[in-house]
């Protein structure tokens, strides 16, 4: 299969890192765009310790279990078992992005670049040991298998941005192959396109004598992994991502020095560089902006939409904490009853919708069949989310400590806010 990109497809994700956020902390954000009619659900799983010998069910893998997991929150699609983003408990924060490369495309089912990124938060404890998990399991396992849920295949590799609280890491991979490139300030994006050149941190073994032997690079002079691995003839959706990653990336410069969790916000919704996507087919289906101070005594802080189109979404925040409660209301119905069940493939995205995305969806339509009225909630979900930002830019100060309880139920309690909005 060669590679290339049989659909059209888009992500944006964001890093920002001292001197350019606005306070000592490092700023992840990332859209998730995804077919027109998936339903992306917010799932917490906590800490565990495993036994020798344990497996576990990726999406199409059973592969071994660590001996110990993270506790993670995860912005995934609802089908598969991986996620499109998420964070754990250590401050790690982890996204991907669709890729084509010169690379063959696996015909077979291995690890989807989803898979890996859950694998990366359950098992790095730093954004270094992610990246370590994901290029092992690469190199033992692979990647590949359908993306998409429907019977027609869907298949891509994938890169990574990978944070937490004092760096940042971008990976890119072409099948098992890879380079990495080490953020240690400023900030930085990816999109759909390979983008690491010759400031490669770390690679894999047999990266360059892979593209030597295939004529791609002359063995001598500059290697740009980029330019060495990104396809001669590049699909109109790839050039499209081009577009956005200088859109994406002049956004940042035009914010650099003053970034804060707004700026990422606003910039996830920005519909005129393409970075928020609402198209025929595809649209941004969840959206993630993450506060990770370097001050250790000072909490993480996750934001979540749990809903497609973030112009038109809350941000809801979310704190690791002990008893941390599952907001049953963005899990799809389907799997509520036995999680740990390998999920079926194919079936109707509609059995998957949970309680927020149906009453959001409701919502979109009163705002576009009723201008005044739909504003009117625009502005009172506007303001529901500029409360949790004040409050959470308070925790993050260290000018208010709220009981643990409170921050265990968090999320569990804006999701009920917004939906009280919605009725």
């Amino acid at each position: 299969m060669a590679g290339r990109a049989p659909v059209p497809s888009s992500c944006d994700c964001f890093v920002a890192l001292p001197p350019h956020t606005a306070s000592p902390a490092v700023i992840f954000g990332k859209n998730a765009d995804r077919p027109r009619d998936e339903v992306q659900e917010i799932v917490y799983v906590p800490a565990a310790t495993h036994r020798p010998g344990d497996k576990v069910q990726c999406t199409y893998l059973q592969i071994e279990q660590a001996e110990r997991t993270h506790a993670v929150v995860l912005s995934r699609p609802a089908w598969l078992w991986g996620a499109e983003m998420g964070a754990n408990d250590c401050g790690v924060c982890v996204g991907n992005e669709g890729v084509w490369s010169r690379e063959p495309l696996g015909e077979g089912e291995a690890l989807l670049g989803m898979d890996l990124v859950r694998l990366a938060l359950e098992q790095g404890g730093s954004a270094r040991e992610a990246l370590e998990v994901i290029t092992a399991l690469l190199e033992r396992y692979g990647q590949g298998g359908s993306c998409k849920e429907e019977p027609v295949p869907f298949v891509y590799h994938n890169t990574f941005l990978l944070a937490d609280r004092t760096e940042a890491w971008v990976l890119e991979t072409a099948g098992r192959y890879w380079a990495a490139q080490r953020i240690r300030e400023g900030s930085r994006n990816i999109s759909n396109q390979l983008s690491i050149g010759s400031d490669i941190t770390a690679e894999h073994p047999g990266l360059r004598e892979r593209a030597r032997s295939q004529g791609w690079w002359s063995g001598e002079g500059e290697f740009s992994f980029a330019r060495v691995f990104s396809l001669e003839k590049q699909p109109p959706r790839m050039e499209a991502a081009k577009a956005r990653f200088h859109a994406g990336k002049e956004l940042l410069q035009q914010h650099a020095g003053h970034i804060t969790a707004e700026t990422l916000m606003s910039i996830l919704r920005d519909k005129a560089s393409g970075i928020c996507v609402d198209a025929e087919g595809f649209r941004t289906a969840g959206s993630m902006v993450s506060v990770l101070p370097r001050d250790p005594a000072l909490p993480c802080v996750h934001f979540f939409t749990a809903t497609p189109d973030p112009s038109r979404s809350v941000f809801k925040p979310f704190v690791f904490v002990a008893g941390i409660k599952p907001a049953l209301q963005v899990r799809s119905p389907t799997f509520l009853q036995d999680p740990a069940k390998q999920i079926p493939r194919f079936q109707s995205s509609v059995d998957r919708r949970h309680e927020l995305y149906r009453r959001h969806q409701a919502a979109l339509e009163l705002m576009e069949q009723d201008q005044e009225r739909g504003q009117q909630l625009l502005e009172t979900l506007q303001e529901l989310e500029k409360q949790g930002l004040e409050g959470m830019r308070e925790l993050l100060e260290g000018t208010m400590t709220p009981c643990p309880e409170e921050l265990a139920d968090l999320f569990f309690d804006c999701v009920e806010a917004e939906m009280k909005f919605y009725t």
